[in-house]
């Protein structure tokens, strides 16, 4: 990038690029971030067109699948516009904090700049605003089902099939009265023995009514999940091991009692970790799990859930990590992908399925997304738009000790 777009900067913007960057040249990793998309945002953010009101709306949704301006790394582009926005963030700020709610990608994106060490360490650094307050305050939008496909019209006084059979099934099975034995013969039947012989049909209606009220709840729970699969339908939870032990019978697996919030209490989870992390490392730790997987036992024993891992890009030999939450998380705390779409934003928390339906095969089409950045952030890569998506908790994103590159499972 030329220093005549940094020249162009507004002096307060350019003085805090050039304390951030040195010389103000930089722009990240040039494995990462491209020059050219560097340059036209500087271009942008010296006209000062984004930051007037009528720019807001459209930056906001410019914002909306971006970590960074320009790759996955921190570039002159991202303090540029961080510091021309504060001036802005900081007006809003003192007016009715749901002025944030209208422009939630902008908030999200200042709000992680602004934290950042090689932004707060910059001399003559803008305040800090303080939005953990708004964002715990934010409203929440709940992740609905597509409504179940209509059936095609009956004719008039046509009875649907399943009821039919349910009705005739439920008839067949009940055991009629035995209906006493007439006194004389050519007696017309008692009151009380017409009422006997309604009753099984009556028994039968009630059951073809079950029958069916259960097809609608069946249909229901299944649409909680139907269409494309998305990061958002994974339930992922900020987890506390408070114990674990060897399995007793398979030498690589921890049997774990994992606390993920909930009021029954903490969960059995087996993992295979044995050869990869010592059991005194395993004792107390906070993690991620993947909470809504259907049950499944091993070796004898059910597990509920799965904890999150990184694996060396060079594979197993090369070290396995546990993706980590960040510090001061709390046992239960959701955990989600950047991106309205997937729940992205700190103003919304969109509701992922009860339990994953194997058959759909969720978690396998959205997995092998799942990877960690330069930055040792846990990720996940859109594969058709190869936009990158972090792991965050409202306190900020998820990371490993030192996996580069690797794949989480």
């Amino acid at each position: 990038m030329s220093s005549e777009s940094i020249a162009k900067l507004p002096d307060s913007v350019r003085q805090l690029v050039q304390s951030a960057f040195g010389s103000g040249q930089g722009s990240g990793s040039a494995s990462h971030a491209d020059v050219t998309t560097v340059s036209e945002w500087l271009e942008k953010i010296s006209s000062g067109d984004l930051v007037k009101e009528d720019g807001l709306k459209p930056l906001d949704d410019t914002l909306m699948t971006k970590t960074y301006l320009a790759g996955t790394e921190l570039t002159v582009a991202d303090v540029a516009l961080y510091a021309e926005l504060h001036p802005v963030m900081e007006k809003i700020f003192k007016n009715p904090v749901s002025t944030f709610y209208s422009t939630p990608s902008i908030t999200r994106y200042f709000d992680h700049i602004q934290n950042l060490p090689s932004v707060r360490s910059a001399a003559g650094a803008p305040a800090l605003i303080p939005l953990d307050a708004i964002i715990e305050s934010a409203p929440k939008l709940e992740r609905k089902a597509p409504e179940p496909a209509k059936k095609k019209a009956k004719k008039e006084g046509e009875a649907p099939v399943a009821e039919l059979k349910d009705a005739d099934s439920a008839a067949s099975t009940a055991t009629p009265p035995k209906e006493p034995v007439a006194q004389s013969s050519g007696t017309a039947p008692s009151k009380e023995k017409k009422e006997k012989k309604e009753k099984p049909k009556k028994e039968g209606a009630a059951a073809a009514e079950g029958s069916s009220k259960k097809g609608v709840a069946a249909t229901t729970a299944a649409a909680a999940d139907s269409g494309e699969p998305s990061p958002a339908m994974i339930d992922l939870r900020v987890g506390h091991i408070v114990d674990v032990k060897r399995h007793p019978d398979a030498d690589g697996l921890y049997v774990e009692q994992i606390d993920i919030g909930e009021e029954s209490g903490p969960r059995t989870i087996i993992s295979g970790l044995v050869n990869y992390i010592p059991i005194d490392k395993m004792q107390g730790k906070y993690l991620i799990v993947v909470a809504n997987l259907k049950p499944a036992a091993m070796r004898g024993i059910k597990s509920y859930g799965m904890v999150l891992c990184a694996t060396s890009k060079a594979g197993k030999d090369g070290g396995i990590e546990i993706v980590d939450p960040p510090e001061g998380s709390k046992p239960g705390d959701r955990v989600f992908f950047e991106g309205e779409k997937y729940a992205g934003t700190y103003f919304t928390n969109v509701e992922p399925v009860p339990q994953l339906n194997p058959k759909k095969k969720v978690f396998e089409t959205i997995q092998p997304g799942f990877t960690t950045l330069s930055t040792r952030e846990a990720a996940w890569i859109d594969p058709a738009t190869k936009t990158v998506h972090r792991m965050m908790t409202k306190l900020g994103p998820c990371t490993v000790p030192t996996f580069v590159d690797a794949t989480l499972s």
